[in-house]
């Protein structure tokens, strides 16, 4: 969902028609106050927003920086009648995404509107995440209730495949295989004793285990305890 902030009624519907003609579901908020509880509201259905700065009562501006300290990191493009430098820049600095002047053309919004929208794709396909456990693909890092892991190259590879399996079960050969890079060997105990060095970096005091034990078959990453 695109959420349209914007007080002045004419360019809101005229926006607000354009996107869903566009094939995006849309919502308009008339004010910051309004923003903000739509965009709570709205949870993990906001995509991105369009955020007048010029707003009655909160500004923009407020609204956006409340966002980025409540670490809201869906896409911002400001649109404001202000073409001072220093307004774009304290709305970018801000955590704006991108910045539109008015007037502006609807097809260059759109073509914004799509960039900003690829943008916050690639952003989340570096992360994977299971309930509490979180994995960042490009730093290699897992974080699980905040708490940041540590981990050796095996045991972030190991965490990736049950990460993107979750919930199935993976026996030692599919592990050797996917993360070793070999056939199955029944005299190694190399899966079981990486399982137990992922084991003991994930589960801590009151946290339910998130790896168990699938006797005779193998093991599987559980998404909720």
């Amino acid at each position: 969902m695109i959420l349209v902030v914007e007080d002045d009624q004419g360019i809101a519907s005229f926006l607000a028609k354009g996107l869903k003609a566009e094939g995006y579901a849309t919502a308009v908020a008339k004010d910051g106050d309004e923003a903000l509880a739509l965009a709570a509201a709205s949870g993990e259905d906001l995509d991105l927003v369009l955020l007048d700065l010029a707003l009655p009562g909160t500004d923009g501006l407020s609204v956006l920086k409340t966002w980025r300290a409540q670490r809201l990191g869906v896409p911002v493009i400001v649109l404001t009648a202000r073409d001072e430098t220093s307004d774009k820049v304290r709305g970018l600095d801000a955590g704006a995404h991108d910045y539109v002047t008015k007037p502006f053309a609807f097809d260059e919004l759109l073509a914004r509107v799509r960039a900003a929208l690829r943008s916050a794709e690639q952003r989340s396909s570096t992360e994977l995440a299971v309930g509490d456990l979180r994995l960042d693909l490009l730093t290699k890092v897992a974080w699980r209730a905040d708490r940041r892991i540590e981990l050796a190259p095996k045991e972030w590879a190991l965490l990736e495949l049950f990460m993107r399996h979750p919930d199935h079960v993976l026996s030692r050969a599919q592990i050797l295989a996917r993360v070793w890079d070999y056939d199955f060997d029944p005299g190694t105990n190399v899966v079981d004793v990486y399982v137990s060095y992922l084991r003991r970096k994930l589960n801590h005091a009151g946290l339910p285990p998130l790896i168990r034990t699938v006797r005779g078959a193998g093991y599987r990453l559980r998404s909720s305890s």
